[in-house]
């Protein structure tokens, strides 16, 4: 049972900017040294008891401390000291920080699911997804890691057909999408075009690449 990403090609982060006006808010990751954009970086702040805290939300009173969403870029800011140092203060870590940024990560995408299907952007359910992928109404499907692989595929394969481009997420169990969906499980689930689906594709990106899940980029 392996956990993947399937990102299809689709535009590149400066072509969004120039969409947007040209504006390009970029920050130093404080591991490698290179400069990205936010929505590629994880936000920390500095509690004040010494703490690092994982900012997902971007909204934490304090100076930002930015960080590439890599399991080695995470371990090498705790294991060098590099949030203190780029902090200028004294902090704490606990050793298991890697692991409580992926939950983290997990939790938030699950809970933006949630937030979906309260806002009328959720359709489960194997016909149902099917009608929608057919139609060309989705922008991300989402399929139980430990459902049944030949369902999978068939809707995956009509997802590359009918939507190029879209998103196929394979990361969550059906126990786990079931209880953000009010039901004891879901396999099949895809999310229409909306502000939190934008949100939902951008975190489990993140959530990918700090998990070392395997994100397949397929040509069409």
């Amino acid at each position: 049972m392996t956990a993947t990403l399937t990102r299809r090609p689709s535009a590149p982060r400066p072509a969004q900017a120039a969409a947007d006006g040209g504006r390009v808010s970029t920050r130093r990751c404080i591991a490698s040294g290179e400069l990205r954009d936010v929505r590629d970086l994880l936000r920390f702040v500095i509690a004040p008891d010494g703490g690092v805290v994982l900012d997902l939300a971007g909204k934490l009173p304090g100076r930002g401390l930015w960080c590439l969403p890599r399991r080695d870029m995470i371990d090498r800011a705790c294991g060098r000291n590099l949030f203190a140092r780029a902090a200028k203060a004294s902090v704490s870590v606990p050793g298991d920080f890697a692991e409580q940024v992926v939950r983290a990560l997990r939790q938030r995408c699950l809970d933006l699911i949630g937030l979906a299907r309260r806002g009328g952007l959720v359709t489960a359910g194997y016909e149902r997804v099917k009608s929608r992928l057919a139609a060309g109404r989705a922008a991300a499907l989402v399929q139980a890691v430990d459902a049944a692989p030949g369902g999978r595929r068939k809707l995956s394969n009509l997802a590359g057909l009918a939507v190029p481009g879209l998103p196929v997420v394979e990361v969550f169990t059906a126990g786990e999408l079931g209880r953000v969906l009010g039901r004891d499980a879901a396999v099949h689930v895809v999310l229409a075009p909306g502000a939190l689906t934008d949100r939902f594709i951008s975190e489990v990106a993140r959530l990918s690449a700090a998990a070392g899940i395997e994100n397949t980029d397929t040509k069409t």
